[in-house]
C-alpha cells in the first residue's frame, strides 16, 4: 500500500509538472496576427510600418499579405490564415459584401476581426479604424470654397475625377463631402470620370480640359488622381487658370502644394501610420479580453498652400515614417 500511494504521488507531481509546463508555454505563447492590405503604394506601405511598430511594441508576431485589388485573392489568403489559425486578422476589405463569407469563417473559428480603411456590412468585427471619408472630401471642400470665394467671385467650373469602379462607397463619400462644401455656390460641375492611377488621371484630366477650355478647378478623390490632375493641368499650359485640390497626403504632394506653379491648392490626407497601428493594437487587445471601442475615426489632415509652414512640418514627419 505504502509503495502505492508512493507511486501515486510520483505521477501526481510529474503529471502537475507538465500540466504547468503546458500553462507557461501557453502562456508565453506569442499571439500571431495576419494583416492585409490591398495595393503597393505609400499610403499602405506606412499602414504596414505602423502595424510592425504595433506588433513590435506589443511583443506579437505579424504576418503580412496584398490582395492586390482581387477580391479572389482576398478571400484565399482570408483562408489560408484560418488554416493556419491565427488569433487575429486586420484588413481593408475590397468590398462590403463580397468580402463578407471568407472573413465570418474566419470570425466563426475564434480569429479575432478588425477591419480598416474600409468596411464591410456586418457586425462581427469587433471594431473598424478609419478616416471618415466624407471628412476628407469636406476638409478639401471647404479649402476650395475659400479659394472660391476670394479668387473666382463665387462662381466656378469644376470636374471630379474618382474611383467610383474600383471602392464605390468610399469613392462616394470622399467626392460628395467635397461637393457637399460648394453645391450653394454658383458652381457647375463639368465632368464626372473614374481615374485613380496617375498615368490614367493625366489622359482623362487633360480630355476633361479640352472639352471644358473654361474650367476653374479639378478636384481629384486620391494620391494617383490627384499627381495625374495636376501633370495634366502642367500639359496644358494652365497653372494660371485651373487648381487642383485632391485627396491623400504624401512627401510627393506636400512638393506640389509648396511648388512656384500653384496648381495644387490643397489636399487633405489620412494618417496611416495611426490607423495600422491601432488596428493591430486593437485586435490584441480584443484577443487579450480587453474592450475596444467599435469605431474609431482617425481625424485627417490637411495640407494647404496657405499654410506652408504646416506643410514643412509634415514632409519632416512623413520623411521619419517612409525611411
Amino acid at each position: 500500500m505504502r509503495r502505492f500511494i508512493a507511486i501515486l504521488l510520483v505521477i501526481s507531481a510529474v503529471t502537475g509538472s507538465l500540466f504547468a509546463n503546458g500553462g507557461a508555454e501557453a502562456k508565453d505563447e506569442k499571439i500571431v496576427i495576419a494583416g492585409i492590405v490591398f495595393q503597393e503604394d505609400q499610403f499602405f506601405r506606412v499602414i504596414q510600418k505602423g502595424m510592425k511598430a504595433a506588433a513590435e511594441d506589443l511583443g506579437v508576431e505579424l504576418l503580412m499579405a496584398n490582395s492586390q485589388n482581387k477580391l479572389d485573392k482576398e478571400i484565399e489568403l482570408v483562408n489560408t490564415y484560418l488554416a493556419r489559425g491565427v488569433d487575429g486578422l486586420v484588413i481593408s476589405p475590397l468590398s462590403d459584401t463580397g468580402s463578407v463569407s471568407a472573413l465570418k469563417a474566419a470570425d466563426d473559428e475564434g480569429i479575432v476581426i478588425v477591419t480598416y480603411n474600409s468596411p464591410v456590412s456586418a457586425d462581427f468585427p469587433v471594431s473598424y479604424i478609419n478616416s471618415s471619408q466624407s471628412e476628407l472630401g469636406s476638409s478639401t471642400g471647404k479649402a476650395a470654397r475659400e479659394y472660391i470665394e476670394s479668387e473666382l467671385g463665387g462662381k466656378a467650373k469644376v470636374a471630379t475625377l474618382a474611383f467610383k469602379s474600383l471602392l464605390p462607397e468610399i469613392s462616394d463619400m470622399r467626392v460628395n463631402g467635397f461637393l457637399n462644401e460648394i453645391s450653394d455656390m454658383d458652381i457647375t460641375v463639368v465632368a464626372q470620370q473614374d481615374a485613380w492611377l496617375a498615368e490614367d488621371a493625366v489622359a482623362r484630366a487633360g480630355d476633361i480640359i479640352t472639352a471644358n477650355p473654361d474650367i476653374d478647378i479639378i478636384y481629384a478623390a486620391n494620391d494617383g488622381g490627384t499627381v495625374g490632375a495636376v501633370g495634366a493641368v502642367r500639359n496644358a499650359g494652365l497653372e494660371d487658370q485651373v487648381k487642383v485640390f485632391g485627396i491623400d497626403a504624401s512627401d510627393q504632394l506636400a512638393d506640389m502644394v509648396l511648388a512656384d506653379d500653384g496648381i495644387l491648392m490643397a489636399s487633405t490626407g489620412q494618417q496611416p501610420f495611426q490607423i495600422g497601428y491601432q488596428a493591430v493594437e486593437f485586435a490584441v487587445k480584443a484577443i487579450k479580453g480587453e474592450s475596444v471601442e467599435s469605431t474609431v475615426i482617425v481625424p485627417g489632415l490637411l495640407l494647404d498652400r496657405n499654410d506652408p509652414a504646416g506643410v514643412e512640418q509634415f514632409k519632416k514627419d512623413w520623411a521619419e515614417l517612409i525611411k
